[in-house]
Formats: structure tokens, sequence, C-alpha cells
């Protein structure tokens, strides 16, 4: 067996990987990046871009259905699926391609093929590799994480949205199994491309909203769209020839019905089940995860890191970034830790309407018990969301009462990715209510419904004033 001797092994050439390489060669060039599958990150090639490819082109056909309501006559003659996917799948793949040439332009020596497997702390085993490293990243992402039996009922009439990516066209009918981000992100898009679909959920809710008025409003606006059962009881999946038969039950009763397809949307789990990491020491949870300190990245005391979403905290790209970075740094920096803050929680849905979640949301507030006030505003009559036709959802923000401090904001509703971004910014910077309001909103715009928001939740707050502070407006009541 090869021996081979390095400061820094990172297990996983994803985005939290490919970031923590280029923070650890900035103090080491003795690293391997190990891999065993195909380059190119889960958000090129089967995550965020291809999807939003998909999502693109849903929207246009959506445009060819809203013109006439503006007088502009419009028709929508036919969806071309074979055209749809191909230039999906041409701008994955240019999308991939980039991420596939940096990783090639690393030096041979920082690149390793194949299946790493934990022998002992500190050492690890490559197919026909043994290496030692001082600090080793674990950075092998998640899988979708699909119910038992069903690939062997469904064969290749089961997908998962791995896989939608490479279709060669559109199907006529699918069911979507799952009312998460990808479920329903994807449940839309294939519907307003013409494909028929069933979106079927277990809890009731549809997206990932917690404030319950935002939950309510959210299952009432997708499912006005779309056929959604979202509590629903799936009891038997069986394949029929060259189509899925679906027996689920819901308050309605009992129903069967027939798809092309069964596209799982049912939660990703790990990538640790075959790295034998007990050899290195570090135990998982009932949930089949790992403790670890966000700040450090660091699991335990040992000098093992992990990143992205192998742990399941925040998957999204730029979490998993900046876990890679801070893991990095850290491994090259080895033992002397630095702890680095996070940035505020931004979390976007690219449904329609879309979803946003910025900072502390309405469940986690109340779990804190946290003391905080709530304001909203509708879009159904807001000025220019009526005039775009896009005059449905409602923001919810939330503000501390002592302090008065923005906490954080939940929506459905329109331009929520921009509105999102906004708001975070706002709670990482540390402003109040008051602050906020006090920057400049341009009319005619959909921010002027945050300010209707704002001003609610300014009216409601209990404000006060500091220790040995004097209050003013008591001063001037006198």
């Amino acid at each position: 067996m090869t021996q081979r001797t390095v400061d820094i092994a990172i297990i996983g050439a994803g985005s939290a990987g490919m970031s923590a390489y280029r923070a650890a060669r900035k103090h080491t060039d003795s690293i391997v990046v190990i891999e065993a599958g195909p380059y190119g990150t889960t958000c090129a090639r089967v995550g965020c871009m291809p999807s939003k490819l998909l999502i693109a082109a849903a929207d246009a056909a959506r445009a060819v259905r809203e013109a006439p309501h503006f007088g502009v006559n419009a028709r929508l003659d036919a969806i071309d699926g074979r055209a749809v996917m191909q230039r999906v799948r041409d701008e994955r793949d240019r999308f991939v391609g980039f991420v596939v040439d940096t990783v090639n332009d690393w030096p041979d020596a920082h690149r390793l093929r194949g299946h790493a497997r934990f022998v002992k702390p500190g050492v690890l085993v490559v197919d026909g590799t043994e290496i030692t490293a001082r600090c080793i990243i674990i950075a092998t992402g998640a899988s979708p994480n699909v119910p038992s039996g069903w690939r062997s009922a469904l064969g290749d009439r089961l997908v998962v949205n791995d896989d939608v990516f490479n279709w060669a066209t559109l199907p006529a009918s699918v069911a979507v199994v799952g009312t998460g981000i990808i479920g329903l992100e994807l449940a839309q898009a294939l519907s307003l491309l013409g494909v028929r679909v069933r979106l079927l959920g277990r809890n009731g809710k549809v997206g990932p909203l917690t404030d319950p008025a935002l939950q309510r409003l959210s299952h009432d606006l997708v499912t006005s769209t779309l056929a959604v059962a979202a509590d629903a009881e799936i009891r038997e999946v069986t394949r029929q020839g060259d189509a899925v038969q679906v027996r689920f039950q819901d308050a309605d009763g009992l129903h069967e019905e027939r798809f092309d397809c069964l596209l799982a949307a049912t939660g990703r789990r790990p990538n640790l089940d075959d790295l034998n990491i007990e050899n290195a020491g570090i135990a998982r949870d009932a949930k089949g995860r790992v403790a670890f300190d966000r700040e450090t990245q660091q699991i335990g005391t040992l000098p093992v890191f992990i990143a992205g979403d192998v742990h399941g905290t925040r998957p999204l790209l730029h979490e998993a970034s900046d876990d890679g970075r801070i893991a990095g740094d850290n491994a090259g920096r080895w033992p002397k830790l630095q702890r680095r803050p996070r940035r505020a929680p931004l979390s976007i849905v690219f449904s329609h309407p879309q979803i946003m979640m910025a900072g502390a949301s309405h469940a986690e507030l109340v779990a804190q018990q946290a003391d905080f006030a709530t304001g909203s505003v509708s879009f159904k009559s807001q000025g220019r969301a009526r005039a775009m036709r896009v005059n449905h959802g409602a923001l919810h923000v939330y503000g501390a009462h002592a302090t008065g401090r923005f906490l954080g904001a939940e929506m459905i509703g329109p331009v929520a990715e921009h509105l999102g971004h906004v708001l975070a910014w706002s709670i990482q910077q540390g402003l109040t209510v008051q602050q906020m309001l006090d920057s400049p909103f341009y009319h005619p715009c959909i921010e002027e419904g945050l300010r209707t928001a704002l001003r609610d939740l300014q009216g409601k707050l209990r404000l006060t004033p500091p220790a040995n502070e004097p209050c003013i407006d008591c001063e001037v009541g006198r």
C-alpha cells in the first residue's frame, strides 16, 4: 500500500471542500483533496443552477399566460419539452465545466480519486493509498433520502432531483413527494411547463415558513394553482408497466393516481455512512449527525473539521462556502484556532410567490421565549405589486420590545429574494426598526410594503430606554 503524509486532507471537492482548499493553501502546500464522484458541485450539477434554469423556463411560460391581463395579445401554443431540457442541460454543463476546470487547475499532487475511510485517528485509506494527515476536513455533502422499498418497487420510474436535470424531455405527469424547498420549486416549475403534477406532503405544511399565519397563507396560495395534498399518508407505490400508481389517504379519503414517474423530494441525508468515522473517535447522534462548533467547524477537540451539507445544519451554498473557509483556515493554523462569527441567516425559495426567511424565524423566537412584536403587511393591495399583477402574499417582521432591534422576517410574496437580502443585511448590521425606517424607500416599489410592515412593527414595540439615560418623551410629558 502506498503511504502518504500531508498536513491537511480534505474529503470531498464540492462547494465546501473547494472553499476549504483555498483557505488551507494560504497556510500550507501539503494538501490532498479526495473525491470519489465526478467533479462539479451539488449547486452546479444538480442543485441551485439547473433548478433555476428550469424555473426560468417556467417563468417564461407564466409570463406568456399572464400577458393578456396587460392587454398584450400573446398565446402559449406549445411547450417544447425537449428544447426546455436541452437548454437546462447545456447551461448546467457550462456551469459544471467552470468548476471542473478550477479543480483540474490544482496541482496533480493535491488531487486524489477514490473513496476515503478512516482506519484510525488521523489516518485514511483511499483505495490503495494510506494517508496520514495532521488535520482532516470532512466535506462529503449529502444525498437524497428515499423511503425504504421505493427504489426496488419503482425502478427507473423513481427519480430524485439529481435525475431531473438529465431528462431528455419533460414527462406528461409526475407525482412529487415532499413539500419542502426542493419539492415545491420543482413541482411548480413542472406544472407551469405543462406537466400534470400532484404534490404530496405529510405534515400539512407547504414550504419552510414557521410563522403560523404565513404557513396557512403559503398553503392557500400554492394550492390555488397546484394540485396539492399537503397532509397525505402514502399507502402504496407500485410500478404499472412504464407508469407509477400512487395510493394515498388524506382528509378527503383514499385516492389512486397514475403518473409517468414519482419524484422523491423527501429530504437529504449526510454522506457519512461509508467513512467509518467511528475509527477516528467521532460519534453520531440518533439522526446520524455529528456535533461540531459552528464558529470553528471543529468536531469536539479532535483535529477534524466538518463543512457543508454533510452536517445538515444549513444546506445552502453560501453557508457551505463559509464552512469550508473556516474549516480550511483552522486546519491550516492548527492547533491555534480562530473563532469566526457567522453571517445573518438567509434562506430563499424560488417558488411562486417566492418565499424568504431572514434572521431569526418565528419558531426560533418562540423557542427562545424572546420578548418580541410582529409587524405585517399584505401585498394584496400594495401599489407596485398590483401594477405588476403579483399582489399575493404577506411579509411579517419581528423586533425586540426592549431595544427596538430588528430580529428577523418571514415572507411569501413578490421579489422576496431581494427583500430577503435587505433584511439579512439589516440584521447583520444590528439595525433597529427605527433606523431601518429612517432609510430611503423609493416610490413606487415593492419595498414600500416593507416600510408598511416596519411601521406596523414600530408602533407595537414597547421600547425601554437604557439604564441611567433620561427618557426624553417622559421629560416632555411632565
